[in-house]
């Protein structure tokens, strides 16, 4: 019994953490109608298309919200350099936004993209 202990505990303890470290692509996904990442992004490129400024600043804030809930899921299974460059891409978006910068905040949706992507890979 106790070497099946001592071999099995192991064993378990590697399996969980190789599931968790590749659940990535699976936890992004949106769990509900409030954890659209893909959505959002593309509410707000709309928004700035049109150079609806206020409504792409309020939707820049969904944005926001949207990421943090999917963050506290993919924390331990994505990359966490991708995880930065993604919230660094969303910190200059709500820059551009402010200045009112089409071409910056069309520039940062699409890294934002990007990022997303590749985050969970």
């Amino acid at each position: 019994m106790r070497k099946f202990l001592v071999v099995s505990i192991p064993i378990a303890t590697i399996a969980v953490f190789m599931i968790i470290m590749l659940s990535g692509s699976i936890l992004k996904r949106p769990l509900g109608n409030d954890d659209n990442f893909q959505g959002s992004v593309d509410a707000v490129m709309q928004d700035v298309l049109e150079e609806d400024w206020e409504r792409a600043d309020k939707d820049a804030e969904k944005l926001n919200e949207v990421w943090k809930k999917i963050l506290r899921r993919v924390q331990f299974s994505a990359e966490r350099d991708e995880i930065n460059a993604l919230s660094a891409s969303l910190a200059r978006l709500e820059g551009a936004i402010l200045a009112e910068d089409k071409a910056s905040a069309v520039i940062e949706l699409c890294a934002s993209l990007e990022h997303w992507e590749g985050l969970g890979r």
